[in-house]
């Protein structure tokens, strides 16, 4: 008797093969950062003075409208500022804060990734992040800092919708369907502000946003072209 065994071999493929290596290291990064600022909090590692790491980190790295006002005024960029402007997507508020902003990354990054390429995501990202922080420091005066990635993950949203509004436009149908997404997040935003008190971060994920769309489109081959015809004929 033949050995019908091999017709059953099946190894389960890694959900992590699905998702492009420009995700995947986003998330370990964030995620990683993450973990570390918790077990410093209940003191697993690092002795007393971990527990103040989120604390010092978000002094040295998250992003300051007075410091960002400061070096316009000066005329002075020192590094140690100017990279304020890609590192604070980097330190988080809490766990659920960047528990959340991880699962936007690995949702929307996949997606961004199997269209565009995993360069890419990265591109969107960072540009995303630097646009935020940039609508952070010259459209608001607060003292506030800016912290966490979300700018980079609507930059992600942003190029999502380029994708469904011309495919929507692909197939004659509504492409305003296309802002269903960032709208409801938008609609989240504004009820939780109002029950817990906005905070005014909601500038830089909006930049995000538009900077995601706006660099996707030099992504898309021939995308520009069908954009502007669509207008002309409008």
């Amino acid at each position: 008797m033949s050995d019908q065994s091999d017709d059953y071999d099946y190894t389960p493929e890694s959900p992590f093969n699905a998702l492009p290596p420009a995700v995947i290291l986003l998330a370990v990064v964030i995620g990683g950062i993450e973990l570390l600022f918790q077990v410093g909090s209940y003191g697993i590692v690092g002795g007393p003075d971990a527990i103040g790491w989120r604390i010092t980190a978000m002094e040295q790295f998250a992003f300051f409208d007075t410091v960002f006002d400061s070096m316009r005024d000066q005329g002075i960029w020192p590094f140690e500022h100017v990279q304020r402007f890609v590192t604070y997507a980097f330190v988080h508020h809490s766990f659920t804060h960047a528990a959340m902003v991880v699962v936007f990354i690995l949702a929307l990054g996949k997606m961004v990734g199997e269209t565009f390429g995993n360069l890419a995501v990265l591109i969107v990202f960072f540009t995303s992040v630097i646009a935020g922080a940039l609508a952070y420091g010259f459209f608001l005066d607060t003292s506030t800092p800016l912290v966490g990635a979300y700018s980079g993950a609507y930059g992600l949203i942003g190029s999502y919708t380029l994708m469904l509004w011309i495919g929507l436009g692909a197939m004659k149908q509504n492409q305003m369907r296309a802002f269903s997404l960032i709208g409801f997040l938008l609609a989240i935003q504004l009820i939780f502000g109002l029950l817990f008190g906005a905070t005014p971060d909601w500038l830089a994920d909006i930049a995000g946003f538009i900077m995601g769309f706006a660099v996707s489109i030099l992504l898309v081959p021939g995308a520009p072209r069908r954009i502007m015809a669509r207008i002309r004929k409008r």
